[in-house]
Order: C-alpha cells, then sequence, then structure tokens
C-alpha cells in the first residue's frame, strides 16, 4: 500500500479547525482509495512567534523537506503580529526555498452555489507565478522617518522564471480547453511586461494547438466579472494573479470556496496546499469556517501526489453537497457548523461507488 508523509501547519484562526475538519475528509477518501496519509503536525503560527520571536525554527524547512506535501490551514493575525511578519517568516520562506514557482487556483461556479453573477457556469485555472516578480522582496527605505524618505521596491522578472510559468500554463491549457489568456500591462511597463509578452510569443511557436490570447490585467479583471465563461487557462504575474484569482474566489461564490496549490512540478520537493480565505480572527474559535477550499485544497494534494481517482471523489462530493442545499455554514446562508460540513462531504464519499 502507498503511504504518504503529509506535513499539517494549522497555523491561525480558522485554520486550525478547518484543517482538522479536512483532514477527516482525506483520511476517509485514502481508506477508499487503497493508501495510506501519515502526518506530523507543526505548530508554526503566530502564537509561535509570540512565544518564540520567529514563526517557524532555524532548520524549519529542513524539517519540512522530509514530507511529500504540506497542507496548510491558514497564518496570519495582523492585530498580534503584523502580516509582514507573518508572511515573510513563513509562507513566502516555504515556497522560495521549495521553488514552488506554480501557483495554481481553479475557479468554478459548483452546483447550488449561487455566485454573484448573471453569467452561466465558468471554469478558468489560474496560474500565478510564485517566487518572484513584484513579490520578490528587492528593495529599501532610506532616511526612514524623516520628510525626505525614500521607499523602492523593485520587480524582478527573470527569463527562467517568466519562461517556465508561461510553459506551464501552456501545458495546462493543452490538459483543457486549448485557450490560455496571458495577461501584463505592457503598455504602461516597457520593461517587465513587454519582456513577458515576448516570452510568450516565443513559446507560442511550440504550442501551435493552444490558443493564445493577450490581455491588460484591467481588462481581464473585467473579463472576470463580464465574460468569465470565455476564459479557460489565466497565467500572469505574482501581483496581477494575485488580485485576478481574488476576483475568481469572488465570482465562485466567495473564499470559502477558493483553493490553492503551491507547486514545484519537476518534484522532488514537498509542494503546498492551501486555502487562500486567510485566518479569519473574527470568525476564530465559533466553528462555522467554510472549510470546502481546505477540502478542495487536499484534493488538489491528492491530485498532485498520483492519487487521481481520490481527487475527483472529493470534488464530486464536495459538489454532491453544495447541490442538495441542506448543510451550509453562515458565509453560504445556512446554520451548519464547520464539521457538519466536513462530515457531509465524508457521507457524500462514502455514497460513491469506487
Amino acid at each position: 500500500m502507498k503511504s504518504y508523509k503529509i506535513a499539517l501547519i494549522p497555523g491561525d484562526g480558522i485554520g486550525t479547525e478547518v484543517l482538522a475538519c479536512s483532514w477527516s475528509v482525506l483520511t476517509e477518501a485514502s481508506e477508499r482509495f487503497g493508501f495510506r496519509l501519515e502526518s506530523q503536525t507543526f505548530p508554526w503560527s503566530c502564537d509561535y512567534y509570540l512565544q518564540n520571536g520567529r514563526m517557524m525554527p532555524d532548520d524549519g524547512i529542513e524539517q519540512l523537506r522530509a514530507f511529500d506535501s504540506i497542507y496548510l490551514g491558514a497564518v496570519g493575525w495582523p492585530a498580534r503580529v503584523p502580516d509582514s511578519v507573518s508572511l515573510h517568516g513563513l509562507l513566502l520562506p516555504i515556497r522560495k526555498a521549495f521553488d514552488l514557482y506554480v501557483n495554481s487556483r481553479p475557479h468554478r461556479l459548483l452546483d447550488g452555489v449561487e455566485g454573484p453573477l448573471r453569467a452561466g457556469s465558468f471554469d478558468i485555472l489560474c496560474i500565478r507565478e510564485n517566487t518572484e516578480g513584484e513579490y520578490s522582496g528587492a528593495g529599501g527605505r532610506v532616511h526612514m522617518a524623516t520628510p525626505n524618505e525614500v521607499a523602492v521596491e523593485t520587480s524582478v522578472f527573470t527569463r527562467r522564471g517568466v519562461e517556465r510559468i508561461i510553459r506551464y500554463g501552456f501545458e495546462m491549457a493543452r490538459t483543457r480547453k486549448r485557450r490560455l489568456a496571458s495577461v501584463t500591462k505592457s503598455n504602461a511597463q516597457k520593461y517587465s511586461m513587454v519582456f513577458w509578452d515576448e516570452v510568450t510569443d516565443t513559446l507560442a511557436a511550440e504550442y501551435p494547438d493552444v490558443e493564445v490570447t493577450r490581455y491588460h490585467v484591467d481588462a481581464i479583471a473585467a473579463r472576470f466579472v463580464t465574460h468569465p465563461q470565455t476564459l479557460d487557462v489565466v497565467v500572469a504575474s505574482n501581483l496581477f494573479g494575485d488580485i485576478l484569482t481574488d476576483i475568481g474566489a469572488a465570482i465562485q461564490g466567495g473564499l470559502g470556496f477558493a483553493a490553492s496549490a503551491n507547486l514545484n512540478p519537476e518534484g522532488g520537493v514537498p509542494s503546498m496546499f492551501e486555502p487562500v480565505h486567510g485566518s479569519a480572527p473574527d470568525i476564530a474559535g465559533r466553528g462555522i469556517a467554510n472549510p470546502l477550499a481546505t477540502i478542495w485544497a487536499g484534493a488538489l494534494m491528492l491530485e498532485h501526489l498520483g492519487e487521481a481517482s481520490a481527487a475527483q471523489a472529493i470534488v464530486k462530493s464536495i459538489e454532491d453537497v453544495t447541490r442538495q442545499r441542506l448543510v451550509r455554514t453562515p458565509d453560504l446562508g445556512g446554520q451548519a457548523t464547520t464539521e457538519e460540513v466536513a462530515q457531509a462531504v465524508i457521507a457524500a464519499l462514502a455514497a460513491l461507488a469506487v
């Protein structure tokens, strides 16, 4: 029997609640599909920072290296620890240390979920560059706390980084509807974004079977709202992808459905899977957070590990629950708890023929 070692990082706020419930769904899937999931929990969080002065220990990355995947709840509690500390102390170091250069986020309106748009069904896969670009961290501040203070933040786009993320977008488009939308702002950013366009054009010659459309980020942001059904695979830089995927989450019914995979497609290191709704301190501890994004992220993890049948069964079970409209957390107008939704997904999973 195959066995996978998973590092669990519950993190902060509702992260601890949604991860615990979602892990029970993945455990059910592993039992039904004949593989084993072994886990170890790491307490790295804002509480850990307040106790230890760091988000994770000095050898944290090396501890994680031994695992097949990382399953994350949520990180952040800005009233206690600035987001710039929690993000740069945990998530970004993991992404960069393991070169998790692909951030993949599916945006689909599930049956039974009412989104804010009048548009019909849509199925968008956003591919966001995850390790450089606008979030490279290059820059600094001088003359701080004086009238002459200057802050400089430099985006860094390497040919290797741009080429590999766009190529991944092309490869994903080949598995779907063979349409790729490449996002820039090359009319205003005449160096980095023109460079992105040039790399896109060069790679397009290798993928004549994929239809490529260039969009400026403001135009495609509008298209997400007005014509989402016309989009298939969208590939964008770190910042643009970050913004567009929040729009994608909004039109698919809210952040409670927003799953994310941080991938190194070459393998050899653990990829990381998480919901993108954040830690939601305002509802933490109440047991009412929507766990579906975390469960969906778990399905993405199983798919990446090679357990495609189990992953597909979990997504189908999620949609069986949303279609029935019986068990819903308050963000969807219901009164169910986090645990009750997870148990409904488990029941739907158990009812599937294998």
